[in-house]
């Protein structure tokens, strides 16, 4: 049984290279979306914090403040 032609070594590396880079272009596609999430999740916490403080008829500037005192 006759085998296809065997590839070069330069078509091989030309082909690891072309992986390697679809690879990166992904990673940093996911990093991205990674770093979105993040965001998304730190605007939250925030939210309900700013939530938290403005239930309590307090503003910023007194919890930074109380945060100051607290820990100096």
């Amino acid at each position: 049984m006759a085998r296809g032609q065997r590839k070069t070594i330069e078509e091989k590396i030309a082909a690891k290279e072309e992986i390697i880079e679809a690879l990166e272009v992904r990673i940093q596609k996911e990093k991205e979306e990674l770093n979105e999430m993040m965001e998304e999740r730190r605007l939250k916490e925030l939210s309900s914090l700013n939530d938290l403080i403005s239930e309590n008829g307090l503003d910023i500037d007194s919890v930074k403040d109380l945060i100051l005192q607290s820990v100096g």
